[in-house]
């Protein structure tokens, strides 16, 4: 597997091997992520996407007996971001994550935003206050919430939740931002906004989505990732693995033939 990619990269996955105890689930990926890009994730469900995702954040740490092998690295530093010598709560403020389902913390929607900023001992009103507008208004959600600011934040619909969980992300200046399939629980005019949102934060931000919708793949990605048990079996540009698929596997499941 390999393609070339002319922008400059931002990360690059190197033998990525990863164990959920003795079960070996991601076997050996290797994968360059382009700088302010999206790059999508697909593959059928139980072939490792979303566990491929949170190596990026170390959310496996979270739980015993998980084991990486090989690296992560991140750009420009050339840090292997899975290294045991890596504190993952810093790498968790530099790789933000939106999760599938909105998932709201039980504070107003001021202080969802600036939770991260105050766990980083940012406590100055001024400071917080300009963050928290920037990044609603990053979640093109600022004009919608800017006069209840210290309602809470389960007031707000499904679609507003998922955008404030984006702006919560954000508000910690990330430098790549994860989404684990962030629209599946959310109606198609909601679903509409996140991806013209996610189109719109990779001016910024480098992007990593996991998506089971190749519609959803195809409209907001730059490159594609096709997984199958835990292996990546093709990556290139998004439009070239929609329309000229290299492997006959990538092919028969863009085409509906199994998955």
């Amino acid at each position: 597997m390999s393609t070339t990619i002319s922008e400059n990269l931002k990360s690059e996955v190197k033998n990525l091997n990863f164990y959920y105890g003795d079960v070996h689930v991601l076997k050996n990926n290797n994968l360059p992520i382009a700088r302010r890009k999206v790059t999508a994730l697909i593959g059928p469900s139980g072939c490792g996407k979303t566990t491929f995702l949170r190596c990026f954040n170390r959310m496996h740490d979270l739980y015993p007996h998980n084991r990486y092998e090989g690296e992560i690295i991140l750009y420009p530093d050339g840090i292997n971001i899975i290294s045991p010598k890596i504190d993952p709560i810093e790498i968790r403020m530099q790789i933000s994550m939106v999760f599938q389902k909105p998932n709201p913390f039980p504070k107003s929607i001021y202080e969802n935003v600036a939770y991260g900023l105050r766990v980083r001992g940012i406590n100055k009103r001024h400071i917080l206050d300009e963050k928290v507008e920037k990044s609603l208004r990053g979640a093109a959600l600022w004009d919608e919430v800017k006069d209840r600011l210290h309602k809470p934040a389960f007031d707000l619909s499904g679609g507003q939740q998922q955008r404030l969980c984006i702006a919560r992300a954000l508000a910690t200046d990330p430098r790549i931002l994860l989404f684990d399939e962030p629209t599946s629980a959310l109606d198609p005019t909601a679903t509409s906004k996140i991806e013209e949102l996610i189109i719109e934060l990779k001016k910024e931000v480098t992007i990593i989505i996991v998506t089971h919708n190749m519609q959803q793949a195809a409209r907001v990605s730059d490159y594609t990732a096709f997984m199958y048990i835990g292996e990546l079996i093709e990556f290139g540009k998004t439009d070239m693995i929609f329309t000229a698929p290299a492997q006959k596997l990538t092919e028969e499941y863009i085409t509906g033939r199994f998955g």
